[in-house]
């Protein structure tokens, strides 16, 4: 992909939407903004170039996790925090959690300027609300990081049912963790009223042992699924689907080394 085929706009995050959704697309460019209306994948452009590893939506920013620093949005553009290199981010509420490399997982409180070392975790994949998924497991983040459970685990959600992806299957949280499907999961999202996982090789839709599967317009992999009006996924290779209540559309963005998704709080 040229530069030509993407618009370089500095995008104000959570600006006025008119009706329209905002989905964040991190990727080895950097961030992508995407307008969506319905089921309807519209305009999309270069919001700031960088290696983004991972982006989080919070109550009103953005977090992005680069090689360089976490970036979080400000006055239309994005600003360096001083935490280092990342590579997962995510909103405790307001606060921002992140996690290096290295292992190290920190928070900065909402409207702070200093991060909190909570602890270290071999090779943090996601953060979730206050789950975290790593090689070991999954870990709850409060003062401290707690092992909560599982191991090799890909990605969590917390927005409804909590739900685990991990290399042997795809589990759900009641009293402890039970199983919902067998299987290599890579991605989930969990909202009150609907839960989504992904495999390497489709897409499912359900809450707790009952799933079924989602007639996608894809063969790619998907890595990466959130909720808002709709229903946002993406691939590897940025292809964005939508499900606005009426089945799946997608749209090819070109956007190589895709590896996190965001959708904006509906204003």
């Amino acid at each position: 992909m040229s530069d030509a085929d993407i618009s370089l706009d500095e995008k104000r995050v959570y600006g006025e939407k008119t009706g329209t959704t905002e989905l964040y697309v991190a990727a080895d460019l950097g961030v992508a903004v995407v307008a969506v209306s319905a089921d309807i994948v519209g305009e999309f452009s270069l919001a700031h170039r960088c290696t983004a590893r991972d982006v989080a939506a919070g109550p009103d920013s953005l977090a992005v996790a680069t090689d360089e620093d976490v970036l979080e949005s400000a006055d239309g553009g994005y600003a360096e925090t001083g935490f280092g290199p990342a590579v997962a981010v995510g909103f405790d509420d307001d606060d921002v959690l992140a996690a290096g490399p290295d292992g190290t997982v920190a928070r900065r409180e909402a409207g702070g300027d200093e991060w909190t070392t909570l602890g270290t975790v071999e090779d943090v994949r996601a953060i979730d609300g206050d789950l975290l998924a790593s090689a070991a497991g999954v870990y709850r983040v409060g003062d401290g990081l707690d092992h909560v459970g599982l191991a090799d685990a890909r990605d969590v959600a917390t927005g409804g049912t909590p739900l685990a992806a991990t290399d042997d299957g795809l589990y759900y949280l009641g009293p402890g963790w039970a199983t919902g499907m067998d299987g290599a999961f890579t991605a989930v999202a969990s909202s009150p009223e609907r839960g989504h996982a992904a495999t390497a090789d489709a897409l499912y839709e359900g809450d707790g042992e009952d799933w079924r599967e989602c007639e996608v317009p894809t063969g790619e992999s998907v890595v990466a699924v959130t909720h808002g009006t709709g229903t946002y996924a993406v691939t590897a290779q940025g292809t964005v689907l939508v499900n606005a209540g009426d089945g799946w559309r997608s749209r090819a963005l070109g956007l190589p080394g895709v590896s996190g998704l965001a959708v904006a709080p509906e204003s």
